[in-house]
């Protein structure tokens, strides 16, 4: 992670971190870095989507004046999914796009996802750049006034993102009972359209943003709101998106959680199948259960583990080759149809597998064993304390206990990348114990931040 640039974009709350000056400077920077970059010095374009938040609004002006000011056109495609912005890059043949969102955090947040013209996020050294243009003095590259850029809006975009995965799936026509969280986000402009044109009966729910009400007890983070539904009313299955739209999470008929581990090996193993799967690898993180490494394992499917970022994961599977990776949390990228994590694609591609099956959700899961897991979360008041875990006496009790637990389980303590946060994640074949090292490790790190 850089300065401004954590694991998936620059996120912070809206007008204390993302200031419409910061957001300006932002705006500024990119376009700096791809004048500098324009060797064929022909016009550049920047696209631009938004999540329902609040300060969307806001912070899309603050780019915009940022990046005009620099000489670079804008095209404004309003409220759509993330995975929407690296479809539209390539379809318009744009130098790069935007998207403005915090993805599955509460509407205080905000975040500026970064796309190249190649549909892919950022590279790190690009965002290093980047951030050095922030922290620069650049004014004196701004465009002369005959030079500002020009900035329209395409009021059809969303309906092309929605006819292109129409057409990834034209043929299946499914017949199935689903809900559907729309978590009050971009989805809420895209599901039910898409899903209904493909024969789903759709019950949607949360898909009445009031800029404020994203994410809020509902979507891919509180998967109760759906589980329950679906049990309530006797669906086939449902289907939970986060704010954005580019991680999903499903329940069964049951209401049983099918989460992005889950979704993993349902699809890798179809992929296997069908011989469609590259080289035979999945890509996961350290935060993927070791229930679903055994299942890969007693399903002869090669696994390939990177740290937490569904960047982390696109990169290797463009580095070996590879169509299939993705998170716990939702995120999977089906490569063979998108350059990130598209929760709307992800939902349908479970829906063909289940049809191609002739199979509940239920039962192609059944098989898929996790262990008992336990995540903590510690918030920090200052971004800097993640630094506690730089501490010799952390360090040494996390090893000391990761010993104890050998091959019987593991322990993961990171920083989030999206939040601030300290996230205190153990995993083993035996409940008690994990919970009493979890509970060991969150006491210390807490007293040593004096909370």
């Amino acid at each position: 992670m850089g300065k401004y640039f954590g694991t998936d974009g620059i996120r912070g709350i809206a007008n204390r971190f993302l200031t419409c000056d910061f957001c300006c400077k932002i705006g500024k920077s990119i376009s700096y870095y791809l004048n500098k970059n324009n060797i064929e010095k022909k016009p550049i374009k920047i696209i631009i989507g938004k999540d329902t938040r609040l300060s969307c609004d806001m912070i899309e002006s603050s780019l915009i004046g940022g990046i005009s000011s620099f000489g670079c056109d804008v095209e404004l495609v309003g409220i759509v999914p993330t995975p929407a912005i690296p479809f539209f890059v390539k379809k318009y043949s744009a130098d790069c796009g935007i998207m403005i969102s915090a993805s599955h955090n509460s509407y205080e947040f905000n975040g500026i996802k970064v796309f190249g013209k190649d549909g892919y996020k950022l590279s790190d050294d690009q965002e290093i750049e980047i951030e050095k243009n922030i922290d620069s003095n650049i004014d004196n590259h701004m465009a002369d006034f005959d030079e500002i850029g020009i900035v329209t809006k395409n009021n059809f975009a969303c309906d092309r993102y929605i006819d292109y995965i129409e057409n990834i799936f034209e043929k299946e026509q499914f017949s199935f009972k689903v809900g559907v969280d729309c978590s009050n986000g971009s989805s809420s402009r895209t599901a039910f359209k898409l899903f209904t044109k493909l024969g789903i009966d759709c019950h949607i729910i949360d898909d009445l943003p009031d800029g404020k009400n994203i994410n809020n007890k509902c979507g891919s983070t509180y998967i109760e709101n759906i589980s329950n539904y679906v049990i309530q009313n006797k669906l086939d299955f449902g289907v939970a998106f986060d704010g954005d739209a580019d991680r999903c999470i499903l329940v069964d008929q049951f209401g049983n959680v099918i989460d992005g581990d889950f979704i993993l090996c349902i699809i890798s193993k179809y992929l296997k199948d069908k011989n469609s799967l590259n080289k035979n690898f999945l890509v996961m993180t350290t935060m993927t259960n070791m229930g679903v490494i055994k299942y890969c394992k007693d399903n002869n499917i090669n696994t390939i583990i990177t740290d937490v970022g569904d960047k982390n994961v696109l990169e290797k599977m463009i580095e070996c080759g590879y169509n299939l990776g993705g998170e716990q949390s939702g995120h999977i990228i089906l490569k063979d149809y998108s350059t990130t994590g598209d929760g709307q694609i992800s939902a349908l591609y479970i829906m063909k597998i289940l049809k191609d099956y002739g199979k509940s959700l239920f039962e192609v899961s059944s098989g898929i064993k996790k262990y008992p897991q336990l995540l903590y979360n510690i918030v920090l008041t200052d971004i800097r304390d993640k630094n506690i875990l730089e501490e010799e006496y952390i360090k040494s009790l996390i090893n000391s206990l990761s010993n104890e637990l050998a091959d019987n389980g593991r322990i993961v303590v990171r920083p989030s990348g999206t939040e601030p946060i300290i996230r205190v994640m153990v995993e083993g074949k035996d409940s008690d114990i994990i919970k009493a090292i979890a509970e060991k490790i969150v006491e210390k790190i807490k007293k040593g931040l004096n909370i």
